[in-house]
């Protein structure tokens, strides 16, 4: 009797193709899993704020008062964010108002099956019953709000939901003019083909789908994370070298988020800075610096000054860090300032733009060696 014997390497490519095919298996069992409660709390949440806009919509048409209502979403702003934390200042309950006049009850009786309510418009249905009418998330709902034609609106609902839309590709199709377009066009059908088609920036990550600031704040959840291990460990070097400096700067937060219009945005790293009295917002960018840094900075500086600012204390400054192929760049934001005594005063008190690049190069030379990463690249 001949015993045949199997090489090693053969062995070990068939043992590595069953824990492939497991291992894949599971990470697609997960990623659906996340993405179906993502879309489930998305569901409940827009209902619940479908509801509460209603019940601010019919408060304000009891008291017959416009002066009411404003004060109404006032109180309930403070007494919701004291209970329930972020996601119920002024802006979003306004919002939520907005949503519901936008889809009022009548449209979500007709859509609701029959047998889910009964005949009477005094009983509504159940928030589950509600969450069936809305099946996109909420953040497509608020990027809907600002087209004010409601055939454009109801458009733009059913090409979403028919074509997948993310709410990346949501935002293109509204900011072109997609409904417009269609409606001029001979080929409707043409068109309509070609807008279900993504592009390559309409793609969303996972992790950004359930980790939704909307969804977020309604769960009243942190999101305190990077994108990358390198620039989180970047982000913490340069955290210890400003703490190091001296008693001046105070440590306040990472990735502190803020809300310009239906955008989020995070700031890498904040500080209070005792001497100056203000805060430092920096933001650190894994690429060359460009003029849309400095634009996006500004508008992180005005938002500081409306909103984190307290009195008695002076304008806030920014501090853009770039880092491109082992280069470093650092960059003060000081067009803000009331005057030019106190921007010399900032220039001569916080630390030199020399001092962050030796620093920030240092850290990434020492990272290299450390960890052994690959050379920094731009973002996408």
């Amino acid at each position: 009797m001949v015993t045949k014997t199997i090489p090693a390497k053969t062995k070990t490519a068939r043992t590595a193709q069953p824990y492939e095919s497991v291992h894949g298996g599971i990470v697609d069992l997960l990623q659906s899993a996340r993405l179906a409660a993502a879309r489930s709390v998305n569901a409940l949440m827009t209902a619940s704020y479908w509801e509460i806009g209603r019940r601010i919509a019919g408060a304000e048409q009891k008291s017959r008062s416009d002066v009411y209502g404003k004060q109404l979403i006032q109180q309930l702003s403070i007494d919701l964010t004291q209970q329930f934390g972020r996601g119920f200042g002024w802006r979003n309950l306004a919002q939520m108002r907005s949503f519901y006049l936008a889809w009022p009850v009548e449209k979500i009786l007709q859509t609701v099956s029959a047998k889910s309510f009964p005949a009477q418009l005094q009983q509504l249905p159940s928030l589950s019953d509600i969450a069936k009418r809305f099946p996109l998330p909420w953040s497509a709902y608020v990027a809907m709000l600002s087209v004010k034609n409601p055939q454009a609106r109801a458009f733009y609902e059913a090409e979403a939901l028919r074509g997948g839309w993310s709410i990346r590709q949501l935002d293109r199709q509204i900011n072109t003019q997609f409904f417009e377009r269609t409606a001029l066009s001979r080929n409707k059908a043409a068109m309509l083909t070609k807008g279900m088609k993504p592009k390559l920036e309409d793609a969303m990550a996972i992790d950004e789908v359930v980790k939704d600031p909307f969804v977020l704040e309604f769960l009243n959840l942190k999101d305190e994370y990077s994108e990358t291990d390198l620039e989180d460990a970047l982000i913490r070097k340069l955290e210890d070298f400003l703490l190091e400096l001296g008693d001046d700067f105070t440590f306040v937060g990472r990735q502190k988020r803020l809300r310009l219009d239906d955008a989020w945005f995070r700031v890498d790293l904040t500080f209070f800075h005792r001497r100056l009295r203000c805060l430092v917002l920096i933001d650190l960018k894994l690429g060359k610096f460009s003029h849309a840094d400095a634009g996006q900075m500004h508008l992180y500086l005005n938002y500081a000054k409306a909103h984190w600012t307290r009195a008695g204390e002076n304008p806030p400054v920014g501090l853009i860090l770039c880092s491109q192929k082992g280069a470093a760049e650092a960059h003060y934001a000081l067009e803000g300032l009331s005057s030019k005594v106190l921007a010399a005063e900032y220039q001569t008190i916080l630390p030199s733009a020399e001092v962050i690049e030796k620093e920030l190069n240092a850290a990434v030379r020492m990272l290299a060696l450390k960890r052994k990463v690959k050379p920094l690249k731009s973002r996408p």
